[in-house]
């Protein structure tokens, strides 16, 4: 008869297992952009599959280039605002560190923002050279990159962190 252990659902990675993460994965997101900036012109293309192709595009903005034409003070607005939030990331990685699936998460929006400010103080601008479309061309997305991945992958498991696998606190019954 075969016995079953009780194992934890998840298993505690050490405060510095995330950081070394994030540095890894902040490497990626620099190694990535450096093979475009060096091997492509600026807005040369390069056709992948019918709906993607490579590109090479600067972003002085936010998502989606908004506040691209904002004369310059965004850059940085952009690197204190992420330099913030990676601060505000490394609290709560110390403080949830039980929390496997939540600090993966937040560990990819740090490396992601990280990664991005990197481009910001060394380019002025953030390189990005992954094109989406549909139709011909017709509908696109916004080109993005690896950072960019690694944000809306955590944005994404934090939501589903919260909703399916988070502690609720026990309501207190009125009396």
């Amino acid at each position: 008869m075969v016995r079953l252990v009780n194992m934890p659902n998840q298993q505690t990675k050490s405060f510095s297992f995330w950081i070394v993460l994030a540095v890894v994965l902040i490497a990626l997101d620099q190694v990535t952009k450096l093979y475009f900036e060096y091997n492509f012109d600026f807005a040369e293309r390069v056709n992948v599959l019918p709906f993607f192709d490579f590109i090479l595009v600067y972003n002085t903005g936010a998502a989606f280039s908004m506040g691209a034409d904002a004369g310059g003070w965004q850059r940085w607005f952009f690197i204190g605002l992420a330099i913030a939030a990676s601060a505000f990331i490394v609290y709560l990685l110390k403080k949830n560190k039980e929390q496997s699936l939540f600090c993966f998460a937040i560990t990819l929006i740090m490396a992601g923002a990280i990664g991005n400010v990197i481009d910001r103080i060394v380019h002025g601008h953030v390189i990005d050279f992954l094109l989406f479309y549909w139709d011909n061309w017709n509908f696109y997305f916004p080109a993005f990159n690896i950072a960019d991945c690694f944000i809306t992958v955590g944005a994404a498991l934090v939501i589903i962190d919260e909703l399916f696998f988070a502690k609720k606190k026990p309501t207190k019954e009125a009396s």
